[in-house]
């Protein structure tokens, strides 16, 4: 497929943030796995498609039940760090919007925190159910609103604040489009997919100290990192401080814990 001008952009993000998103998102992504799981009813001998799999950590979930667990990434670097960390496991190179797997070939889709990073999720979401087995299921995870993900919150209040939104960034699907359980609910009926369930999973970050929020957000991810970078020197020492800040209000027994839940939404082929 051509890629977009937003999905280049992402592409080249992630092949350059393959470890500091395993340092600092790791221990956060893998809390709503178990959930993300249990809701595509992932057992010993399902066939199992880990959809923008990243460093591999839903695969590696969905193996440890006994299903057979390949995962797919459009980055090499993402790939290459999968098979590094788990050897044992399958992971190809391809893209979520024209994956490599014949039709009705697995039984469950897994998508953990992928769907905010596609140029077209509909698109994504049908070749899901064109690679699902009837009766498979999909699912997928992404961030709840900024007033609950508290630690994306405050980062955006801190770039509002003493920064500029507005940046050169080629445009995308909004980064919180699938918060809205509607928006969830509506998408996976339209690629033909039937019960919809939307959810809520908790989720906590924690970090060791509030200036290790700024270093997230700046060093392990790929939209909120470009727009950090975009800031004159003197606007992202002022971010800076305001996100140090505001994390330093969740310090707790030597270190900052924060609400970080996720929207979890699953649907089933016909």
């Amino acid at each position: 497929m051509e890629e977009t001008a937003f999905g280049a952009f992402e592409h080249r993000g992630w092949e350059r943030v393959a470890q500091p998103y395993h340092t600092y998102f790791g221990n956060l992504t893998i809390q709503s796995h178990g959930a993300l799981l249990d809701a595509l009813e992932v057992r010993r001998g399902v066939r199992f498609l880990d959809v923008a799999s990243g460093p591999g950590y839903l695969a590696a979930a969905a193996a440890n039940r006994g299903a057979d667990a390949v995962g797919v990434d459009f980055a090499d670097s993402m790939v290459d760090q999968a098979r590094r960390i788990y050897p044992a496991l399958t992971f190809r190179i391809g893209s979520a919007e024209d994956l490599p797997f014949p039709d009705e070939s697995v039984d469950a889709v897994g998508i953990s925190f992928g769907m905010l990073h596609f140029s077209n999720p509909e698109k994504a979401l049908e070749e899901a159910f064109r690679v699902l087995a009837p009766g498979g299921r999909v699912g997928f995870t992404v961030w709840a609103t900024p007033d609950k993900t508290v630690g994306f919150g405050i980062v955006l209040k801190a770039i509002e604040m003493h920064g500029r939104m507005d940046v050169q960034l080629p445009a995308g699907p909004p980064f919180f489009r699938f918060s809205d359980w509607q928006e969830c609910e509506r998408v996976l009926a339209a690629a033909g997919f039937r019960e919809p369930h939307v959810q809520e999973v908790g989720q906590t970050l924690r970090i060791a100290s509030p200036n290790a929020l700024f270093e997230m957000a700046l060093r392990g991810g790929v939209r909120i990192s470009a727009i950090l970078n975009a800031q004159t020197p003197e606007e992202l020492a002022g971010i800076a401080k305001a996100i140090s800040e505001g994390a330093a209000q969740y310090a707790t027994a030597g270190e900052v814990r924060m609400p970080m839940p996720c929207v979890l939404a699953y649907a089933r082929k016909p």
